[in-house]
């Protein structure tokens, strides 16, 4: 498999007008070099960096290796004829595993647009403001006539150009609210600043002794700063959906005709014949023609042991084909197949999740209409009450002001920020907005099995109970395999100081085991059918030297650091715990007892661990769902809060609300109680401007307070918010 490059798009019609021999020479110089995209969930510090790149760098036909941290994800540089199931392989060497994303479907240089764009904005405000109010100082001191209206225009030069730049994300959100009818928060926020600066202008037309344009820059910036703080409290993560369809293979092998040859994906039929070596991934959905293998489907079922594979058995595309070269006869291509399916059943779940209402939103349609019918009956009143237009316009513009909604944008941002700090120092990465609101209502936590309560690799049990002549035997068998139990049993028995034995022509037999000579006897380690003995009901793999009994290296799954705690302190609050996996039952159902799970389902296929989250939210459970793998991204993304290890697979960490940072499980119960306690909190800062609205406006509604006094007002409701929420630390 060789990954190729398409030639560049012209950036204008002129630049392609080349002659047809510059047009070769630039074709033959993009295919020197071609661009492979791995996904390498296991890469979480700068050593871990160090040692892919490293590792990549020295693969012959590398020219060059960088890893993000961030995306989780390293961009290699190569000849075109390095293949990236041999790039996916050095790092296996080395203690990574790595998976090949379709790097045309992805935006791996995509920046945080939106965070910068707000912070841009923040910081022109924040410099306007400050200028603005140096201004004011002089009219505050007593400048009058001249030079008093020099500042106001001066000052409005400056504020009219910033509050139009500065305050764009108020106006555009206020406009999409009233063009589908509705209000929302920046509704009465951007009528404000309006009303100030009217009112500015108009007094400084008229030569007045009050301006507002550093009240309604001070607005602006106060706004701007809860804005970004609610951006801050969450990553800026990719689609789920869009993470699944970078998992499908870019291209094939397509056979036709006994001759091999490598084709974009994107082209292939059903009825093609397509080759699939060891270590690469299925491209379609097909059925088994030629060949035997076995075949990892931990990522797409959560199977912890590969599975037997031979002609006639049907095949996913996504899985990985471990020790035999197989041919696949396509019967679902492109969209049809069930990864891609998996995708779309991610993509209905995410949308269904932004249906929910945060507590901002909530307040918000109570709120606005209240703000502005009162500011309407202030103006009202005045006017009749004076029949002095300036006078009711100015009431009315303190009104609005005084009850900005300030203190209730900042009452959810300021609150999940420092609760979003206090569980990242616990290992514990907030991404959602709205995370923190619905995990504080769970009442049942549904968990994952492989990789998420267990490590996902198997270790050695009993190496204790075999004769040092089984172990080096065994020992040399093994390593000549990339199969998950041959690495576990090779590992165990290496700490333990084994020597491996001098086994001649050892072979790998695709499907079944590893076999070699001894000493003129035959020797094999494989699969129970295959050494002649009857398969147990713990994971096993069976030695047999020569016509001697063959002896069983019995493996488990270990449990993840945490698990037990996690599992145990949830239930002791009063959590329902679950436990759904698409494992054997046996395996399953040993774990649920060592756990002290009662409710667990196992063979659960992606569709089914969907549904089953479907089928709590609709008895009105609120659930959290903590997975790793493919199989999970649907249920992560249906849940009503999720949370996945950073171990994770890309798809399973976008899909989820909450990232996992470390290997220990035990924080998650302690997640809980501090999204409870940032609730309370959120609710107490709605009670603090409540309370700041009943003392505020009946006097601006009296006339008792300037725009500037309503400013300086609003931005003490906001700073005593902030600092209630601060007591979260």
């Amino acid at each position: 498999m060789t990954a190729t490059l398409r030639p560049p798009v012209s950036a204008c019609p002129a630049c392609d007008a080349v002659p047809a021999a510059e047009a070769l020479a630039a074709g033959a110089e993009a295919q020197q070099d071609a661009r492979v995209a791995l996904s390498v969930p296991g890469v979480h510090c700068a050593a871990c960096i160090s040692t892919v790149e490293g590792a990549l760098a020295k693969h012959p036909g590398v020219k060059s290796a960088r890893v993000n941290l961030t995306l989780k994800r390293a961009s290699v540089e190569a000849d075109p004829e390095v293949a990236a199931a041999d790039l996916v392989a050095v790092l296996a060497k080395v203690g990574y595993e790595a998976h090949e994303l379709d790097a045309g479907t992805l935006s791996a240089t995509q920046t945080d647009k939106a965070g910068r764009d707000l912070l841009m904005r923040l910081a022109v405000a924040g410099f306007a403001s400050m200028n603005v109010m140096l201004l004011s100082i002089s009219v505050w001191s007593g400048a009058e006539a001249a030079t008093r209206d020099m500042f106001h225009w001066i000052s409005a030069a400056i504020a009219l150009p910033t509050i139009v730049f500065a305050g764009r994300p108020f106006y555009v959100s206020a406009w999409n609210a009233l063009k589908h009818r509705r209000l929302n928060m920046d509704v009465p926020i951007v009528l404000a600043i309006v009303l100030a600066v009217v009112t500015s202008l108009w007094e400084t037309s008229l030569s007045g002794e009050h301006a507002y344009f550093d009240a309604a820059l001070a607005l602006v910036f106060f706004l701007l700063a809860g804005r970004y703080l609610d951006h801050r409290t969450r990553a800026v993560a990719r689609s789920a959906a869009e993470e699944l369809a970078a998992l499908e293979v870019p291209r094939a092998i397509r056979v036709v005709d006994g001759v091999e040859e490598t084709v974009q994906v994107a082209t292939l039929a059903v009825g093609d014949l397509v080759m699939v070596r060891p270590g690469g991934r299925m491209p379609v959905d097909g059925e088994i023609v030629e060949g035997r293998s076995e075949l990892d489907r931990s990522l797409l079922t959560g199977e912890t042991l590969p599975v037997f594979a031979e002609p006639g058995l049907a095949v996913s595309a996504g899985e990985v084909n471990l020790t035999g070269p197989l041919l696949i006869r396509a019967t679902a291509v492109g969209e049809q197949t069930s990864l891609h399916r998996m995708a779309d059943l991610v993509a209905i779940a995410e949308s269904g999740r932004s249906n929910y209402t945060s507590l901002a939103d909530s307040a918000a349609k109570l709120y606005a209409p209240g703000v502005h019918i009162l500011s309407a009956l202030s103006f009202l009143g005045w006017y009749l009450y004076t029949f002095d237009m300036r006078t009711a316009l100015n009431i009315a513009a303190a009104v609005l002001i005084i009850t900005c909604p300030c203190a209730l944008g900042l009452a959810v941002p300021a609150v999940t920020t420092a609760a979003s700090g206090r569980l990242f120092r616990k290992g514990m990465l907030i991404k959602h907005s709205t995370a923190l609101e619905r995990l504080a209502t769970v009442d049942t936590v549904v968990f994952d099995k492989t990789g998420t309560l267990t490590a996902g690799t198997p270790s050695l049990t009993n190496l204790a109970d075999h004769d040092p002549r089984d172990l080096s035997i065994a020992l040399a068998l093994a390593a000549g395999s990339a199969h998950p139990l041959s690495r576990a049993l090779a590992e165990a028995a290496t700490k333990a100081g084994i020597i491996a034995a001098d086994v001649e022509n050892i072979e790998e037999v695709p499907g079944f085991g590893t076999q070699g000579g001894w000493r003129g006897q035959r020797v094999r380690l494989g699969r129970a059918s295959w050494i002649g003995t009857q398969p147990l009901a713990q994971t096993s793999a069976f030695l047999r030297i020569g016509d001697a009994a063959p002896v069983a290296f019995s493996f488990t799954d270990s449990l993840r650091d945490g698990a037990k705690e996690a599992v145990d302190a949830l239930i002791n609050d009063g959590i329902e715990v679950m436990l759904i996996s698409g494992d054997s039952t046996c395996a399953v159902e040993e774990l649920a007892t060592r756990l002290g799970i009662t409710k667990w389902i196992a063979e659960a296929l992606p569709e089914d661990k969907a549904a089953r989250i479907a089928a709590l939210g609709d008895q009105g459970k609120k659930v959290l769902m903590v997975g790793d793998g493919l199989n999970d991204t649907a249920a992560l993304a249906g849940a009503h809060v999720s949370i996945s290890p950073a171990s994770a697979l890309d798809a399973a960490r976008v899909a989820s609300d909450i990232v996992l940072l470390g290997g220990d499980l035990s924080p998650i119960a302690d997640a809980l109680i501090t999204a409870r306690s940032a609730i309370k909190r959120i609710r107490e800062n709605f009670q603090i401007a409540t309370v700041y609205n009943v003392i505020a406006v009946p006097l601006a509604v009296a006339g008792l307070a300037t725009p500037l006094i309503a400013a300086l007002a609003m931005s003490l409701s906001s700073i005593t918010v902030s600092l209630n929420a601060l007591r979260l630390r």
